[in-house]
C-alpha cells in the first residue's frame, strides 16, 4: 500500500482549519521525516481546495513556514521543503562586538572578572574520588542538591544542574515546545532565547513590559492563544533591568492559574541581581520552572545553572540529557558547593552586587544630567538607553572606541523607538565621556557637536 498524497496526510493530522495550524502540521511532518528536503508541496489553490479553506489561509501557512526556513518557493519548481529551521545564527551574532577591537567594550553582558570570587582556594581544597563518577550516579551532587533546595524560592518537585542558563533554556524548549507552538516572551528580551525559539519553529508572542514586569492586559491577550510556555526574567531583566514587583508577580500568577501554560523563569544574574526575587513559583509551584545561574555571581567558566520546579519538564530534560552529556561535571559542582558555603565568597558576592548597583546609578545620574531619562528602579548588569537612531548610534560610538549592543536583536517587534544596550559591569570610574557620547547619540543630527 503506497504512501498517501501529501494533502491527505495534512488533512488527516489537521485539527482547526487555520494558517498556523496548517503550518504546524507541515512543520511537524518535516521534523519527523514524513517530509524531506526537496519534497514538493501542493499549490496554494490546490491545497486550499482539498482542505476546504480559502487560498489566503494556505498563503498564511506558507508565510509562517517561509519565515521559519521550512519551505522555499521557486516559480518554476513550486514550493518545496527546505529545512526544519533557520540555522544562520540569528539575532545573537548581531549583539557583541568582535573581542579586542574597541577600547571600551560594553556590549557583552558579562560580569567584571575583578569582582568574581577566586577559584584557586576551592580548586586546591577539592577532594573527590575521580573513579566514583558514573553514568548511573545521580546527575547532581547530593550535598549541592541539598544546598540548592534550601535556597530555592519555592519547594521544587525536581531539581537538576546543567551547563548555564542558556543550556537550561535550550533543553527546556526541547522538552516542552513543538513546531508551531505558541510561546510568550517579554518584549524586549534576550536574543538567544528568540533564536532558540526560532530554531524550534515556535510562534513567538511578545508581551510588552513596564517598570514592574509583563503588562497584565497584554499578557491576558496573549494567553487567549493558549501558549505552551511563558519565558520571563524575574529580576535584573536583560536588557532593561526591570524586576517583577510583588503585585505584578501576583497578577501574572493569577492570569496563568488554571491554564496549561508553563512559566519558565530565567534568574540569570542570581546573587548579583541587585533586586529581590518575586518568583511565580511561590504562587504556582506546580506550573513553574526556575533557572538559577551562577555565571555572573561566581564565574562564567563554571558553566553552572540549577533548574528546579515542576517535575514533568525537568524529568523530560534529564532523560533526554542522559542520551548526550548525561551530567554536568561533578568536579565543578563540588567547586560551586565549596563557594556557596564559603563566608568570604558570600561577602565578596555581596560586595560585587553593591558595586554593580553603584556603577549603574553613576551612569544613570550622568545621563539624566544630559537630559536622558532612564528609570532608576532597574538593576543588574545592563542599561537600556534610548537613542535617536540605533544603527547610527552604534557606529558613532564605535568610532570613539566604545562598543554597545544594538537594540533591535532584543525586540520581538520593531517599534519606532530605538535603543542600545550598555553593559555596566565594565564601566570606568569616570563615566562623563561615555555619558557625553550617549547623549550625542540621542540627539537629532542637526544638534550634534563633535568631540569624544
Amino acid at each position: 500500500m503506497g504512501v498517501a498524497p501529501i494533502h491527505l496526510q495534512i488533512a488527516t493530522q489537521l485539527g482547526e482549519r487555520t494558517g498556523p495550524a496548517i503550518a504546524a502540521v507541515i512543520g511537524a511532518m518535516a521534523a519527523d521525516g514524513s517530509l524531506v528536503v526537496g519534497d514538493q508541496l501542493p499549490t496554494v489553490r490546490a491545497l486550499a481546495s482539498e482542505l476546504g479553506v480559502s487560498p489566503s489561509t494556505v498563503s498564511e501557512a506558507w508565510r509562517i513556514l517561509r519565515d521559519r526556513g521550512v519551505i522555499e518557493t521557486d516559480r518554476r519548481r513550486g514550493t518545496r521543503i527546505r529545512r526544519t529551521a533557520s540555522t544562520d545564527g540569528g539575532r545573537y551574532w548581531h549583539v557583541p562586538v568582535e573581542p579586542g577591537t574597541l577600547a571600551l567594550d560594553l556590549s557583552t553582558g558579562t560580569p567584571d572578572p575583578a569582582l568574581l570570587p577566586a577559584l584557586a582556594t576551592a580548586l586546591s581544597q577539592l577532594q573527590v574520588d575521580l573513579g566514583a563518577s558514573s553514568y548511573l550516579d545521580e546527575p547532581v551532587v547530593p550535598e549541592l542538591s541539598a544546598v540548592l533546595r534550601k535556597q530555592w524560592p519555592f519547594p521544587p518537585e525536581a531539581l537538576t544542574v546543567v551547563n548555564g542558563a542558556q543550556d537550561a533554556i535550550d533543553r527546556l524548549i526541547g522538552a516542552v515546545v513543538r513546531f508551531g507552538d505558541r510561546v510568550v516572551v517579554e518584549d524586549p528580551t534576550c536574543p538567544p532565547l528568540l533564536d532558540l525559539l526560532d530554531l524550534a519553529g515556535a510562534t513567538v508572542i511578545g508581551v510588552k513590559i513596564d517598570d514592574a514586569g509583563m503588562c497584565p492586559l497584554a499578557l491576558a491577550d496573549a494567553l487567549r492563544d493558549e501558549p505552551v510556555a511563558i519565558f520571563l526574567q524575574p529580576r535584573a531583566h536583560n536588557p532593561t533591568g526591570v524586576s517583577l514587583s510583588v503585585d505584578r508577580a501576583d497578577a501574572v500568577a493569577n492570569l496563568v492559574a488554571g491554564t496549561s501554560t508553563l512559566v519558565v523563569e530565567d534568574d540569570h544574574s542570581g546573587a548579583v541581581a541587585g533586586a529581590d526575587l518575586h518568583s511565580i513559583g511561590t504562587r504556582l509551584p506546580h506550573q513553574c520552572v526556575h533557572i538559577r545561574s551562577f555565571s555572573k555571581s561566581h564565574g562564567p567558566d563554571l558553566r553552572l545553572a540549577a533548574v528546579g520546579g515542576s517535575a514533568a519538564p525537568i524529568d523530560a530534560l534529564v532523560r533526554r540529557r542522559q542520551l548526550g552529556p548525561s551530567w554536568t561535571s561533578r568536579l565543578l559542582q563540588r567547586v560551586l558547593l565549596d563557594l556557596l558555603g564559603d563566608k568570604r565568597v558570600q561577602h565578596g558576592v555581596a560586595d560585587a552586587e553593591r558595586a554593580y548597583a553603584e556603577r549603574r546609578t553613576n551612569l544613570i545620574s550622568a545621563l539624566q544630567e544630559r537630559g536622558i531619562e532612564i528609570p532608576t528602579t532597574g538593576s543588574g548588569l545592563n542599561l537600556w538607553v534610548p537613542v535617536r537612531d540605533e544603527r547610527d548610534a552604534v557606529v558613532a560610538l564605535a568610532a570613539q572606541g566604545i562598543g554597545v549592543a544594538p537594540g533591535s536583536p532584543f525586540k520581538v517587534h520593531d517599534p519606532d523607538h530605538h535603543h542600545v544596550r550598555v553593559t555596566i559591569s565594565a564601566l570606568p570610574a569616570d563615566v562623563s565621556e561615555l555619558a557625553d557620547a550617549l547623549a550625542r547619540a540621542n540627539q537629532p543630527f542637526g544638534r550634534r557637536t563633535t568631540g569624544v
